[in-house]
C-alpha cells in the first residue's frame, strides 16, 4: 500500500499494475492531492473502515474481485464513495453499464493528466457536498432528538402550516400552550424563521417519493 501524506481528502487507486500505482500517486501528490494506493479490490475493502472521504480510481478488470464486483459490493454495504472507473477500449460499453449503477465517470486508457485531474476534482467535491449533507442530516436528527414528545407533536403540525389556534384544538391544549411549545421549538432546532424549521423537518422526515 502506498501512502502519500496529506490533509486533504484521500483519492483511492485501486489498480493491480504497480507501476500504474506509483504514477498515479507521483501526479496526485504533486497536484497537492493526497493518494492511498491497493493492488486488489480485497485489499481496498479490507482497509474500508478507515477510509473516510475522498473518491476511488478504479481499474474495470482486476484479478480476483473486479472492479465491478467492488462497485456492487459497495452499493450493498452504503457506500457512498464515488467512483471513477479506468477501462481499455474494449469495456467501453461495460463501464457505461457502471455509470448506470451509479459510477460518478469513467476515463479510457490512455487518457491525460488534466483529465483525469478534471474528474478527480469533480469526484472530491461531489464527495465534500454529500458529506456535508450527511452532516447537516445528523444534526437535525440530534436536535430532534432533544425535543420532547409534546413539542415534536407541536413541531409536526406546526410545519404543515396549521396556525396556533388549530393546533391548540388538535392537541386539545391552550393556544397559549401551543406559544410556548412552539417557541421552545424553534429554540431547540435553532431554527430562525418557520421556513428553517420545514427545511429541518424534511431532513428528519423527506417526503414520500
Amino acid at each position: 500500500m502506498i501512502r502519500e501524506a496529506s490533509e486533504q481528502q484521500t483519492v483511492h487507486v485501486v489498480d493491480d499494475d504497480g507501476a500504474i500505482r506509483q504514477a498515479m500517486c507521483a501526479l496526485l501528490h504533486a497536484a497537492g492531492k493526497h493518494c492511498v494506493a491497493y493492488a486488489t479490490a480485497d485489499e481496498f475493502l479490507d482497509a474500508l473502515p478507515a477510509t473516510g472521504g475522498g473518491c476511488l480510481l478504479l481499474d474495470i478488470n482486476l484479478p480476483g474481485t473486479g472492479g465491478l464486483e467492488l462497485q456492487e459490493e459497495l452499493r450493498r454495504r452504503d457506500v457512498s464513495l464515488p467512483i471513477i472507473f479506468v477501462t481499455g477500449h474494449g469495456d467501453v460499453p461495460i463501464a457505461v453499464q457502471a455509470m448506470r449503477d451509479g459510477a460518478f465517470d469513467f476515463l479510457q486508457k490512455p487518457f491525460d493528466d488534466e483529465r483525469l485531474l478534471e474528474s478527480l476534482d469533480a469526484a472530491l467535491a461531489a464527495d465534500a457536498a454529500m458529506q456535508e449533507e450527511h452532516d447537516l442530516d445528523a444534526e437535525a436528527g440530534r436536535l430532534y432528538d432533544s425535543l420532547t414528545e409534546r413539542e415534536r407533536e407541536v413541531l409536526d403540525l406546526v410545519v404543515t402550516g396549521k396556525p396556533n389556534k388549530v393546533i391548540a384544538f388538535d392537541l386539545g391544549v391552550s393556544q397559549r400552550t401551543v406559544e410556548i411549545h412552539r417557541s421552545r421549538v424553534m429554540k431547540k432546532m435553532r431554527a430562525r424563521s418557520l421556513a428553517d424549521l420545514v427545511k429541518l423537518h424534511l431532513r428528519i422526515s423527506p417526503p414520500a417519493a
